[in-house]
Formats: structure tokens, C-alpha cells, sequence
């Protein structure tokens, strides 16, 4: 299946897909909130209420204690970094523009969004990214990393090819 992911023409299609259509999730959801978007309810909501085990003690105790003391005081800033964010990994997913680092930070958020307590589409968000993430460069060879991946890989050594396409 991986090397199905990473080395087929079909692969390819399916992935390219996929990364599209989560994408064009991200972008939509990006550009909702930039009319007036705001966290702060929700990360007050994550410290009021962690995410809490069988034995009703919070499971994710340091991830609160991250939301208190570095978050909540910079809440304009990630407030910020969430809309732009969001808009940045559904324009490089649609694009397939360093598609891989986008789904690595659509990942980071997602994980972000559970670890405070939102389940929502996050599983599903997830589910899809790994397969984006599995495929690598196969799932963006319809996109502009065509074109991006081996230029970076002539002009920075260390970026040369390591691992499969």
C-alpha cells in the first residue's frame, strides 16, 4: 500500500484528490474567519475543561498548563496564526506548494484542536493527512512541487534525494 502511495500513477491521482479536496477544506475554513475570529473562547473553554481520563484527572495536564501561561496571554497572535494559517495549508494543498509541509502543520493543528478538546472533523482531517503524508512527493508531483522540488533539490545540497520519490 505505501509503496502504492509513493511510486504509482494511480497514487498519484488519489492523493492529488485528496490533498485538493482537504485543501479546499482548509482554505474555506481559513477565509470564514477573517472577518473578526477569535480563540479565546475556545482555548478558555480547553483550560475550563481538559480533556479527562477514566479516572476524571485531565489526560493532557501540560497542554492546559501551555493554553494558561503561553496562549491565553498571546491571544491575538494566535488568533492570527490560526486564520493564516489555515488559508496557507488549503492554498498549498490545492496548489501542491511544499504540500508536504503543509500537511505536516495542518497535522500540528489538528492534534492542537484534540489535545484542548475538540474532536469536530479533526479524526477525519487527520485520517486523510496521513495518507497526503505517506504518498510524500508522489502526492504533489500534480502540482507546482513538479516544478519546486527538484529545483530545491539542484541548489541546496543537503536536500538531494534520500528517499523514495
Amino acid at each position: 500500500m505505501i509503496k502504492w502511495l509513493r511510486q504509482s500513477l494511480s497514487g498519484r491521482v488519489v492523493t492529488t484528490i485528496i490533498r485538493i479536496y482537504i485543501g479546499y477544506l482548509w482554505l474555506t475554513s481559513g477565509i470564514e474567519k477573517l472577518n473578526g475570529f477569535s480563540a479565546q473562547k475556545f482555548i478558555e473553554n480547553g483550560i475550563k475543561n481538559p480533556v479527562v481520563g477514566p479516572d476524571g484527572q485531565p489526560v493532557y495536564g501540560w497542554y492546559t498548563e501551555i493554553l494558561k501561561a503561553f496562549v491565553m496571554p498571546n491571544i491575538s497572535l494566535f488568533d492570527f496564526l490560526v486564520v493564516w494559517g489555515e488559508i496557507l495549508i488549503g492554498l498549498g494543498l490545492i496548489l501542491g506548494a511544499f504540500a508536504t509541509t503543509a500537511v505536516f502543520f495542518a497535522l500540528l493543528m489538528n492534534f492542537s484542536y484534540l489535545l484542548a478538546g475538540t474532536i469536530s472533523v479533526n479524526p477525519q482531517y487527520i485520517f486523510l493527512e496521513f495518507i497526503i503524508l505517506i504518498a510524500g512527493f508522489n502526492a504533489s508531483k500534480l502540482g507546482l512541487d513538479y516544478f519546486i522540488i527538484p529545483f530545491l533539490r539542484k541548489k541546496i545540497p543537503f536536500l538531494k534525494r534520500t528517499v523514495d520519490d
